[in-house]
């Protein structure tokens, strides 16, 4: 490869760096919060609510953001930064929130009746504004993404957590400790007024909202920013590039997110909500290698357009592609060559279901893949080909699903969501090639992770041994993955010299 794409190599991972410190940092503290949950709700039922309405949740921000954000991207780079661009997606998604706030507001208890919690119709409250305001925020966001000031938005994102895990701390951590002790001191006695039982595991959802709302004034500077008038030609122009990907974006969420919501309606009622709970705490340790994917497509998605005319860009695609898969190899054999140790972030009453972990981390592992894949069709403007993947994985998902989850539980969630996304990528992998070719090293992007699993394997016999020999020979393993990628990679080096 040149020495420009080199640099432009170099550039990419440098912003990745910075919205990684963020987005890493921001959700290791974030995934702090889990055994604060696991450990203070030791009935996983309670967990069980908290998985099931992010899983709504998750979807509900695809529907409300409706593919703007990458329209936005798309559209700023052809016409070279229109300010009517950023007025024009920021109006659209401002009406869409509006609307979609008024209807949940007015219709919270029938919606809490249809999601059988009768009990709690704040619940879809305070969901439904979290929801709305982080749709509200995401072309401001956008905006900084695309003028590259990687550190206003790492500062942002950085605050919207720390303000999240804050009011978790306030609430689930002193708050029902307060409450429920025997033994406060006098000066803290205060502190058992913010916790109510009947709330429960709802100050999680408080929590997020103070955060979200913090975060939408923070961002004032931006949204004043808008002073170009909106386009009527230019969002009807928006909405046909984005439609296909809020299907495909919609479709994609139903790949991430139904298994959790079917745990809920497949298993018998009496232990639904436990096995919801207890998938959803372990889903959670899964969560380095899609830190690393989130951060990686924050850089990558305007990096991506911002190259696509240069004449190596395919060259520079597949190189970032290689190193995408070395590191989130890596990530796999580190999380579970030190399981050992990292299931104590889960309660004892979570830990049945660390069996899912190895598979929720491959994959992750082919969702990143596919991510990197995708490049393909939005570079060349034929987008819906990302909805016929996103549709063919929802189906698959869906066929699983009903399939395994009676049969297997949350086991047959898991393989489903690995099945989903790896035949995802293979066929992204085989129209992106007849359409939009990158010279992608199939051995390698298919090697790495084999070499991954096979050494997680060699390390399934030592289980038992005393604490120091085993902690060597685990991260004796991973020692040894990171040798055989240099010495491969130092090999291509020098024959491509």
């Amino acid at each position: 490869m040149s020495a420009a794409g080199a640099g432009l190599l170099g550039k990419l991972v440098g912003q990745t760096a910075v919205y990684g410190l963020s987005t890493v940092v921001g959700r290791l503290l974030n995934y702090l919060l889990v055994p604060l949950y696991t450990y203070q709700f030791t009935d996983p039922a309670d967990f069980g609510v908290v998985t099931e309405f992010y899983a709504y949740a998750s979807l509900l921000n695809v529907v409300l953001t409706y593919g703007m954000e990458t329209a936005f991207f798309n559209f700023s780079a052809k016409r070279g930064r229109n300010p009517a661009v950023y007025s024009t997606a920021l109006l659209s998604l401002g009406l869409s929130s509006a609307l979609f706030l008024a209807f949940l507001t007015l219709n919270a208890q029938p919606l809490a009746d249809a999601l059988r919690h009768p009990e709690h119709p704040q619940y879809v409250l305070w969901m439904a504004w979290v929801i709305g305001l982080d749709a509200l925020t995401a072309i401001p966001f956008a905006r900084l993404r695309e003028q590259q000031r990687a550190g206003r938005f790492a500062l942002l994102k950085t605050l919207n957590i720390l303000v999240n895990i804050g009011g978790n701390l306030l609430f689930l951590g002193l708050g029902k400790w307060a409450f429920e002790s025997d033994t406060v001191p006098a000066w803290l006695g205060w502190a058992a007024t913010l916790y109510d039982p009947q709330i429960g595991i709802g100050y999680v959802f408080i929590a997020n909202l103070v955060a979200s709302v913090v975060t939408l004034l923070l961002l004032a500077p931006e949204f004043l920013q808008a002073r170009a008038r909106p386009e009527l030609a230019l969002w009807r122009q928006m909405l046909v590039y984005a439609l296909p990907l809020l299907l495909a974006g919609l479709a994609g969420m139903v790949n991430e997110t139904m298994d959790r919501i079917l745990l809920k309606h497949l298993l018998p009622a009496q232990v639904a909500m436990q096995q919801l709970g207890i998938y959803g705490a372990c889903y959670k340790i899964s969560i380095l290698m899609s830190i690393f994917i989130q951060a990686f497509r924050y850089a990558a998605e305007p990096f991506f357009f911002a190259q696509y005319r240069q004449a190596d860009a395919r060259v520079l695609y597949a190189l970032v592609m290689r190193w995408f898969v070395i590191a989130c190899s890596f990530i796999f054999l580190a999380v579970m060559a030190n399981i050992a140790w990292v299931q104590y972030f889960v309660g004892a009453s979570y830990r049945e279901g660390l069996a899912v972990v190895p598979i929720l981390l491959l994959a992750n592992l082919c969702l990143g893949v596919f991510f990197n894949l995708s490049i393909w069709y939005k570079l060349t403007e034929q987008t819906r080909f990302g909805t016929y993947l996103a549709l063919w994985g929802a189906a698959l998902t869906l066929v699983l699903n009903f399939w395994w989850i009676p049969r297997l539980g949350y086991m047959g969630a898991a393989w489903a969501t690995l099945i989903c996304y790896a035949s995802m990528a293979l066929l992204s992998y085989l129209l992106g090639q007849k359409h939009f070719p990158v010279p992608y090293d199939l051995g390698r992007l298919l090697g790495y992770p084999l070499l991954a699993v096979l050494l997680y394997a060699c390390l399934l016999p030592i289980e038992g041994l005393a604490p120091a020999p085993e902690l060597a020979l685990r991260n004796g393993a991973l020692a040894a993955f990171l040798g055989m990628v240099f010495l491969l990679e130092r090999k291509r080096r020098r024959s491509n010299a």
